[in-house]
């Protein structure tokens, strides 16, 4: 559990940091204000597939013992990091791109594709935890000197 709260606190200092660049790089650039650009919504994602999302499979795992499954819970938690981490990366890639007027290229919408590939990977291995975590009794201990 401590993994998911540091991911939480890492993705929470990433958003705001987000916002704060978005805002000066713009500003320093003097990029039109209101004007689009994917850079605008990086610190959004960071937070809410971040910390949010984090936040959430924290109080899963505290309930349902998600994590006792290693395998499964390592799997989910690094395919969906990789996710996040690739996702927003192109974001901003490709936001600073527009804010300098340059073009962007296809091979940044392919890795940011790829992110979004690795993100659902990692929900379904959390599910897939999830889903045996609730089938499992939550002190094996106990559920054996029960049944015996």
């Amino acid at each position: 559990m401590q993994s998911l709260y540091r991911a939480a606190i890492f993705y929470l200092v990433m958003g705001l940091s987000a916002g704060v660049f978005y805002r000066e790089f713009t500003r320093a650039n003097d990029f039109p204000e209101g004007q689009f650009t994917q850079l605008g919504v990086a610190h959004t994602h960071l937070l809410a597939l971040g910390f949010m999302m984090f936040l959430i499979f924290l109080v899963v795992d505290k309930v349902f013992a998600v994590s006792r499954n290693k395998k499964l819970f390592n799997s989910f938690f690094w395919f969906y990091n990789i996710g996040v981490v690739l996702t927003v990366g192109m974001l901003i890639w490709h936001g600073s791109l527009t804010v300098l007027g340059e073009e962007s290229t296809a091979m940044i919408a392919g890795i940011a594709g790829l992110g979004h590939i690795f993100i659902t990977v990692g929900l379904a291995l959390f599910l897939v935890a999830l889903g045996r975590a609730l089938n499992e009794p939550a002190n094996p201990a106990a559920a054996t000197s029960v049944s015996a």
